[in-house]
């Protein structure tokens, strides 16, 4: 029997939203091993022409985000298939970094589109705890495993060493994005 239905292509879609990495309390974030078998499967489609992934995520983990736009970016050169993201409201940090394993990226104009960086928080009670006598105690296997105890004293070594990694991470995002980074 003829059909009509054989030879007609389809587009693959991916939906990738939340938190990247496993967070939360109930871990319902994006990571690789989660989505690694949706995304090798929707490539593998032989009717597929193309795969379009919607992003909504605000980012997260930088390894898990690299995971996931290099398993994009192979899947799509070995199958031959272009990949069309649309970001949804919010496609920064991982989330950008996701989306430009697209070979073209859409977005609503209101959209929160970028954001590419890596931030580090902390507070420092050292004087609080002078104040009400509290002593610290903190035992650990290697010098450097206290860099971000907030009741110890930032040390310009760790300092130094955290700057660094984030020029490290911020550098990367920019070389998977493929855009010239501003200072």
């Amino acid at each position: 029997m003829f059909s009509f239905f054989k030879k007609k292509k389809i587009v693959a879609h991916l939906k990738l939203s939340g938190v990247i990495g496993n967070a939360g309390k109930f871990k319902q974030g994006i990571d690789f091993s989660g989505q690694e078998k949706i995304i090798t499967k929707a490539f593998s489609l032989k009717k597929a022409a193309c795969i379009a992934i919607s992003i909504n995520s605000p980012g997260g983990s930088p390894v898990q985000s690299h995971l996931i736009y290099n398993l994009i970016r192979q899947e799509a050169k070995k199958n031959k298939k272009k990949v069309i993201v649309f970001a949804e409201d919010v496609a920064a940090s991982g989330g950008y970094l996701i989306s430009c394993a697209g070979d073209e990226i859409y977005a609503n104009s209101s959209s929160i589109i970028g954001s590419i960086g890596v931030i580090y928080s902390s507070f420092g009670f050292t004087e609080l705890i002078k104040k009400i006598g509290v002593e610290r105690r903190v035992h650990t296997a290697g010098k450097n495993k206290s860099t971000l105890d907030p009741f110890l004293e930032e040390k310009k070594r760790g300092h130094r060493k955290i700057k660094k990694n984030s020029i490290r991470f911020t550098q990367r995002f920019y070389r998977c994005s493929g855009r010239k980074q501003r200072n």
